[in-house]
This record gives C-alpha cells, structure tokens and sequence, in this order.
C-alpha cells in the first residue's frame, strides 16, 4: 500500500467517524447508509453523545492489475450520557473497500449471505458442566454476552451468521435446559457438531419462544420496557414475516428502554430499536420475550 493510498484511507475514515458521531454525510454512502445518517439526524432520545471513538484496521487486501479490495474492521465506540449516568457503546462492522488507480470507489459493510453455514466447528471434547438448576440466572446470560459480543467462544460452532448461535450460548450461560436431541426440528439444544433449527436460525428461536411449553420458556410481552436484562428481542427488519435477527438484554436506560448485545454486526449496548442500522426499515417488526424464571 502506497503513501498516497494511506493518506486519502485515513481521510476517508475520518469522513466516517464525523458520520459516525454526528450524522454527518460522508462521501461514497450507499443509499442505505445515507438513510441511516438522515434518522440519526432526527433522533430524540435524551441519552446524548458525548464522545466517538473510531478505529479502523484492514486484514486483507487482494490487488488484481489496477484494482484492490481491502476488507477492513471498523469499530466504533460511543460514549453516551443519560442524566448523571454514562454508557459506552461499541459495534464492530465488517467493511470492504474498493479502489481503482488508487483511488476509493466503493465502501460498504459486507453483508452474510441468508444461508447459515459453520465456519467453525466447536471443541469435540468440550463438556456441558453447567449445574441445571431449573432457574434462570439472568446475571450469568448478561456476564456472558459481556465477555463474547465480539469474539468466538471455541467451545461452540461459529456460524458465517452468528447471532442466533451467540443468543443461545447466552441462554445456555445462564442454565437454560436443552432437549429435542437429536430431532434438528425440535426443541433447543446443541450437541457437538449437530444442534437443532432454533438454537441457530433466528426465524427458528423467535417461533419457539412463541410455542415451548418445556425446557427453555418464554412469555411474550406487549413493549420493551417490560423487559429485563437477559430477555430477548426478535426482529424482522422488513416486515416480511421472516425473522432476521435477536438481540439479548443487557441492561436498561433510564428510561427503562433496554440496551442490547449481538452478533452479525457485534453489538454492545446498542439501543435496541436498531435505527442506526442498515437493515433498518420503516416496516419492521418486533417481538419481546421475557424468559422465563424458572424452567420446567
């Protein structure tokens, strides 16, 4: 990478650390990102933003003749106030630019394609050695989704779409039961190299939060606030009916409106209404599950 590539690079990810912080329009948004800037603009909440922090580091760059992509990891940080409290909030999105003759044609976040494929298989050896209680341990799901919002716990299987994945290790943290093995369309449950619909497909787990009657339970709640820390957000970003993605309670704003972690893009304490979000549509829907205490 050339002097001159570096120099109009570092300009160009100050551009997003502005559109980052304050909305402001940076060159080469695609329509989606020019959206997302338009309701940052337009917010009201009264948590306001008091420091933005950006880091920006390329891990592969494949140049063929005058052309190069640079897939690079940009991860932002925000420092919110909420009356005398203060919050961070960090994401991490996966990006990939492309120049022509040096020069930056594209940039856009790299998108997992709807198949959930394993990238990784989890340790064969690894035990479940969780005590089953029949309780719910809401501190040690939220611990849990602290620790590995941005990282791969190598006891589980990783997935090219990881959220589900991640959601269910959360649950699981925090002494969730599992059964239906090994019936891949039953129940929750992850064994190995083998594990059921909804322990990884997000349309699976919102549906099963819906119906199970054993195991891991849920109930089904009107509005946000109504939940806790280890609750669960199912969303449907477009409406169609087809559940896209979950999000786990991680704490509560002061006004009682939940702040979330997830995987695919990584999340911690992001506002769970997902505004700043590309997938974002005026269509989507949510669905709110409080899980249950006590597991039958």
């Amino acid at each position: 990478m050339n002097n001159l590539v570096r120099k109009r690079l570092a300009a160009h990810f100050q551009q997003l650390a502005e559109w980052k912080a304050k909305g402001i329009d940076a060159k080469l948004l695609t329509p989606e990102e020019k959206k997302v800037t338009q309701r940052i603009k337009k917010q009201t909440r009264k948590a306001k933003l008091v420091k933005v922090h950006v880091d920006a580091t390329p891990y592969q760059i494949i140049t063929t003749g005058p052309d190069s992509h640079i897939d690079y990891s940009l991860n932002v940080s925000k420092l919110f106030r909420f009356g005398d409290d203060f919050y961070l909030e960090e994401t991490n999105e996966i990006r990939q630019i492309v120049l022509k003759h040096n020069k930056i044609m594209s940039d856009q976040e790299k998108h997992q394609n709807d198949e959930i494929d394993v990238k990784k298989q989890g340790r064969s050896t690894h035990k479940q050695t969780l005590e089953r209680t029949g309780t719910y341990n809401r501190l040690k799901a939220v611990q849990y989704a602290e620790r590995w919002w941005n990282d791969y716990n190598p006891d589980y299987p990783e997935f090219t779409d990881n959220c589900t994945n991640f959601i269910s290790q959360c649950l699981h943290a925090g002494g969730a039961p599992m059964h239906g093995v090994p019936v891949r369309d039953q129940g929750w449950w992850w064994r190995g190299e083998n594990w059921s619909y909804s322990w990884a497909v997000a349309h699976s787990l919102r549906w099963y939060l819906s119906g199970s009657t054993k195991g891991l339970t849920a109930k089904e709640v009107e509005r946000a606030e109504e939940l806790r820390p280890g609750d669960i957000i199912c969303y449907d970003f477009d409406g169609s009916g087809r559940w896209d993605h979950n999000a786990i309670v991680v704490r509560k704003d002061n006004e009682r409106q939940p702040l979330v972690n997830a995987q695919t893009a990584n999340s911690r304490n992001r506002f769970w209404k997902y505004e700043d979000s590309t997938a974002w549509t005026e269509n989507i829907k949510y669905k709110f599950f409080a899980i249950h205490d006590q597991f039958s």
